[in-house]
């Protein structure tokens, strides 16, 4: 096995002989132009790369699609909606301020990555333009614009990511509730009613959306 492994960039590249097509380099630039800023527009939902002293964390961030505001051509505006309050991107950003964004478009096969910095703000007035159902995002992430490009479809249509019969029957999958019922018994710690936080669960999201 670890005769297998690659260790330096001349065995990876024996193993990837072709040249780079000459669009996998234009593709690439140092803002959000017209052509990008309408993908973002349209992207209800992107991951969020971070690095902190704790290590590595991916965050989905999903809203209406336009939530993430491009302010102009080197600068985005992301609203930190309510989530679980672990603070994993956001206490990663206050250590190490580089970001990978993944944006994706329900029906579109390329997707969008988007790398810079980012900086946390509470300013009220910046805070105030996302204002969503009477509640304002506790802080705002503004990001720095290093590199975006697109990603070709390859990725997606293998998946057939977007074709309404590979949806899969959630009830066929371990819910939520029945998760924290095993990892808690597992732990041996107090015996988690995994099929009370389900029942409550849709509920509890719907009410805690902004």
């Amino acid at each position: 096995m670890r005769a297998s492994l690659i260790s330096s960039p001349e065995q990876l590249a024996a193993l990837y002989p072709n040249p780079i097509a000459p669009a996998s380099v234009i593709k690439e630039i140092d803002h959000i132009d017209a052509n990008y800023g309408a993908l973002i527009a349209a992207s209800p939902f992107f991951v969020l790369a971070t690095n902190g002293p704790d290590g590595l964390d991916c965050s989905p961030r999903g809203d209406l699609p336009g939530f993430v505001t491009v302010s102009d051509a080197k600068t985005l505006l992301i609203p930190d909606r309510r989530g679980n309050n672990r603070l994993d991107s956001l206490k990663n950003l206050l250590s190490d301020n580089r970001v990978g964004m993944l944006f994706l478009i329900p029906g579109y096969g390329e997707t969008l990555r988007v790398n810079g910095t980012a900086v946390l703000s509470t300013d009220p007035e910046l805070c105030a333009r996302f204002e969503m159902a009477g509640k304002l995002p506790a802080c705002v992430i503004v990001v720095t614009v290093e590199a975006a490009y697109f990603q070709c479809s390859r990725a997606v249509v293998r998946a057939d990511l977007w074709n309404p019969a590979m949806q899969v029957d959630k009830r066929s999958l371990p819910s939520a509730g029945t998760i924290l019922r095993d990892i808690s018994a597992r732990a041996a710690t107090e015996t988690f009613d995994g099929e009370a936080y389900d029942k409550a669960l849709p509920e509890r999201v719907r009410a805690t959306l902004y």
